[in-house]
């Protein structure tokens, strides 16, 4: 006898037509139990994932890994070209670029406030990816005059205002000129000359750019900037290249990164993940519980069976993995229905977008979808855990049949 044997006699089990067909019910439920709970988790990790990799990817395409600021926001950066040369040597970072960023009204039909950002446009292309890919216009466009300087607006923002392509918009800057009868709002007439999307309602709802020469204009500074933007070739050394900028900007600046930016936000995606997992893994502990229950009922339905085959010289060690095989089946023909079936319906949401949502909460129109092989292996391996371990009370409790006891009336 070998290995092949136990196999065969567990998979006849499972197939044979029964006495008592509650244990056939039961074995069908514990196989749609695995499957359920690994379907489950495929997707719900899935959800998680999509959200947290469209969110990162959204928000590291529309804002800097590491950013320099002021300490205490007074006049803004002077010195910022001499620092953004320095800042450029540091290991690690692809591009730095300078911003200067204000709050707005901007006016078409109707009037909405939003974050101007003046930006220069070839560091701009270079270090992010907003003004990479227009939904309508070109960021060259920026560097033309046509009479008024340009604008590039979000697309949400360009529907609340009312603006289209080449439109002129009214900006007005609360900050305005400092006159002798006290502080006075400034406006400016701009051209549209290109219309950003990112997929983040945030940013599109809010969010307008110009040259840094007619931000500096109608914010009513100098030749200063408020932001030192870099982009890095690895964005997880955010914090160290933090660290070495701070040492540089000297006293007066701080340096902050991408992660304490939005630590809130991916902390509680990441605690989501955890009590998802916790919840849905309940699922496949009901499972475990079935295939309990139909193993130990199979062993008291072959308690002859077992008689006969260690009468005939079966060891107690091949009555044991009989019966661990039987489960271990359940925990694979269910896993591999549960990851088929997760698969499929993550392929399915992503590709038609079937989980829509309110962009003014959510930041996203629908919910998006990326399994992971890795989370597949580790829960298809959990999976197999939990049914292996709902073996060992049936399957030990199967060697303890006497077979001179057993087959004394037969």
């Amino acid at each position: 006898m070998n290995k092949r044997f136990e196999l065969f006699v567990a998979l006849r089990y499972l197939k044979a037509k029964r006495k008592q067909a509650v244990i056939s019910l039961i074995t069908l439920i514990s196989i749609l139990g695995v499957a359920a709970g690994v379907m489950a988790l495929v997707v719900a990790l899935a959800i998680n994932n999509g959200f947290r990799n469209t969110l990162q990817r959204s928000l590291l395409g529309a804002t800097a890994h590491v950013t320099i600021l002021e300490r205490e926001p007074l006049y803004g950066i002077e010195n910022w070209q001499e620092l953004a040369g320095k800042l450029r040597a540091l290991p690690h970072v692809r591009a730095v670029s300078a911003a200067l960023y204000g709050q707005v009204f901007i006016t078409g039909l109707h009037s909405e406030g939003a974050v101007l950002k003046g930006i220069n446009l070839e560091q701009e292309l270079q270090a992010g990816e907003v003004l990479r890919h227009l939904r309508q216009g070109s960021a060259e466009a920026l560097k033309e005059s046509r009479g008024y300087p340009g604008i590039i607006v979000g697309s949400r923002l360009a529907q609340k205002t009312g603006l289209l392509l080449n439109s002129v918009a009214t900006v007005m800057s609360p900050q305005g000129e400092l006159t002798p009868f006290g502080p006075r709002p400034k406006v400016t007439r701009f051209r549209v000359v290109g219309i950003f999307e990112t997929g983040l309602y945030d940013f599109d709802a809010g969010w307008a750019f110009t040259t840094l020469e007619a931000a500096q204009q109608i914010l009513s500074l100098k030749n200063v900037v408020n932001a030192i933007e870099l982009r890095l070739d690895d964005i997880y050394r955010a914090p160290e290249v933090s660290r070495a900028a701070e040492k540089i900007a000297g006293p007066d600046l701080a340096a902050t990164h991408w992660m304490e930016q939005n630590r809130q936000l991916f902390n509680a995606l990441r605690m989501e993940k955890a009590v998802t997992v916790i919840t849905i893994g309940l699922i496949e502990l009901v499972a475990a519980l079935n295939i309990f229950i139909t193993l130990t009922m199979m062993v008291m339905e072959k308690y002859r069976d077992i008689a006969v085959l260690m009468s005939m010289g079966a060891r107690r060690e091949q009555i044991r993995r009989i019966f661990v095989y039987q489960g271990l089946t359940i925990g694979v023909v269910g896993v591999a229905l549960g990851l088929a079936a997760g698969h499929l319906l993550c392929w399915l949401g992503e590709r038609y977008r079937w989980v829509r949502l309110d962009e003014e909460i959510y930041s996203l129109s629908y919910v998006p979808f990326e399994p992971r092989w890795l989370d597949s292996i580790w829960i298809a391996g959990a999976a197999l855990l939990v049914s292996y371990l709902a073996t060992l009370y049936p399957s030990r409790n199967a060697t303890r049949i006497a077979p001179a006891e057993a087959l004394r009336y037969e």
